[in-house]
């Protein structure tokens, strides 16, 4: 059975690298029948943020990435945190430095620093000098009787060459001269991720290892590990990042950096929360519908191979798979995401939109007093992000300040002085209007423009902008009228009556 596993490090909000992750990582199990689980990484006690696995489980949770396993719900090969397993960790150690896989390190912190110092004056790369495999194991008895602190070393053979297959990238190999002899328990008993993720990879018995191509250098490691134990190797799927495109600045103070020209210059960056960038919880709190986020990144790095854009979650669970993986690394655009949601918004139907957009209509305007329903309606083909609604409809509470330039209007032939005596006669037909209904002002007050005189737009331009204040709203004149209600339609036009003719 195919079992595939999310294993992040509980370190702040799940990042939209991670998220593409989990989603491929899920997919992937769901085309092929198979399980997902979920692993929380957390032996870097030093980085791990408080309350940071409880929204990685929120997160994949409002992502509709259930997991099969996990820390929360438990499974046959749990426990599914790291520091939970910790007491697991050493005893393959252990076990690995029988098979001469690994070795006890003693070395002080003033040593490696010492050692570490010598090869940046020759400009190396630092790699442990393998100093404590030296030792008999007579010597290394009495150390640890004597309860010298010491780490374990996975030991890298001096010569050949370690290597792997990837799915994506095919066949990969590297020197070994060129490895380092890396930490796999360090001083406090707790495993590196170097060591950690192969010995719950295989306990779990996961079978498809799927992330970023940050990895593809320790790989050959790992499949050392895998060999020296006698174990299966997973497949791996290592996949390129998520990148942006942004303002190069300058990495102290911030600002653009310009050209000999003063114009700024673009760099193509890795997404990262410290430039600005969004993580998934952020998009939600922006009013980016779920579906639009999921469908936009399950596109960053794969292609259904067809001119298909918009998928559901269901439908990606019957169409992702590994050929149509991408190798190059995947730019994310916020004004393409923009796009995608407001496609989402408009799919929704009336009553989703409505409920949908309620809190945000809400943040600006009073439910009590205005009919959200319609608003909601008027709002729908206008929005790309939720976060956008209390700005374009805050008029509706508070009348912006007054500026006679809005009545002016070529295309409508409408100037500040025909606005006045348009406002001047709609006025009177306004207040004669009972009930105050939306299809009783529309019928009422085009009646009135047709026998008034006046062209359409030269009467439902300037009261549009005599009970907004702005020159582009949800709704024209008519439905911001029925919105507004009638004393303060009347309010507002009488206002602006006497402004015209100050």
């Amino acid at each position: 059975m195919v079992r595939t596993r999310f294993a992040p490090s509980p370190t702040g909000y799940l990042h939209l690298g991670g998220l593409r992750t989990a989603l491929y990582t899920y997919l992937y199990a769901r085309r092929n029948g198979g399980r997902f689980i979920l692993r929380i990484e957390d032996t870097d006690q030093v980085r791990e943020v408080p309350g940071a696995v409880d929204k990685i489980y929120e997160s994949l949770r409002q992502a509709g990435l259930t997991y099969d396993e996990g820390p929360d719900i438990g499974g046959e090969y749990g426990p599914y945190i790291q520091t939970q397993r910790r007491d697991l960790y050493p005893k393959y150690a252990r076990e690995l430095v029988k098979r001469g896989g690994a070795y006890y390190c003693f070395c002080s912190r003033e040593r490696l620093e010492r050692l570490r110092e010598e090869a940046e004056k020759k400009g190396q790369v630092f790699k442990y000098d393998k100093h404590c495999l030296r030792l008999t194991p007579e010597e290394v008895e009495k150390k640890l009787a004597a309860g010298e602190p010491y780490v374990i070393r996975q030991n890298i053979p001096e010569t050949g060459t370690a290597s792997f297959d990837d799915a994506l990238f095919g066949h990969v190999e590297v020197e070994c001269a060129t490895l380092d002899d890396n930490v796999l328990i360090k001083s406090d008993g707790l495993p590196t991720y170097n060591f950690a993720n192969v010995i719950d990879d295989h306990l779990m018995a996961i079978t498809h290892v799927m992330r970023g191509t940050e990895y593809l250098s320790s790989a050959p490691k790992y499949n050392l590990l895998y060999q020296a134990f006698g174990w299966e190797v997973p497949t791996y799927i290592h996949m390129p990042p998520v990148m942006r495109e942004d303002v190069k600045r300058d990495k102290v103070t911030r600002q653009p950096i310009l050209d000999e020209n003063g114009k700024t210059q673009n760099v193509v960056r890795k997404l990262s929360k410290r430039y600005g960038d969004p993580s998934f919880e952020d998009l939600l709190e922006q009013g980016y519908l779920r579906d639009a986020i999921v469908n936009f990144i399950a596109l960053l790095g794969w292609s259904p191979r067809s001119d298909q854009e918009f998928f559901s979650l269901a439908e990606l669970e019957e169409k992702f798979d590994l050929e149509g993986l991408n190798k190059s690394p995947s730019i994310f655009d916020m004004d393409k995401l923009g796009w995608f949601n407001g496609e989402y918004i408009r799919k929704l139907s009336p009553e989703a939109f409505a409920e949908t957009a309620a809190p945000w209509i809400a943040r600006a305007l009073d439910p009590a007093k205005f009919d959200f329903a319609r608003i909601a309606s008027l709002l729908q083909n206008r929005v790309t992000v939720m976060n956008q609604i209390p700005d374009m409809i805050a008029f509706l509470d508070t009348m912006p300040a007054f500026d006679s330039g809005l009545y002016t209007n070529k295309k409508q032939k409408c100037d500040a002085q025909v606005a006045l005596e348009a406002l001047k006669y709609l006025r009177g037909v306004l207040a004669g209007i009972d009930p105050w209904q939306e299809t009783e002002i529309h019928d009422r007050v085009m009646e009135g423009v047709r026998a008034s005189g006046f062209k359409t737009g030269q009467a439902l331009w300037p009261l549009r902008i005599a009970i907004s204040g702005l020159s582009s709203t949800p709704g024209g004149a008519i439905e911001i009228a029925y919105l507004l209600g009638k004393d303060e339609t009347l309010a507002r036009v009488d206002a602006a009556i006497q402004a015209l003719e100050a």
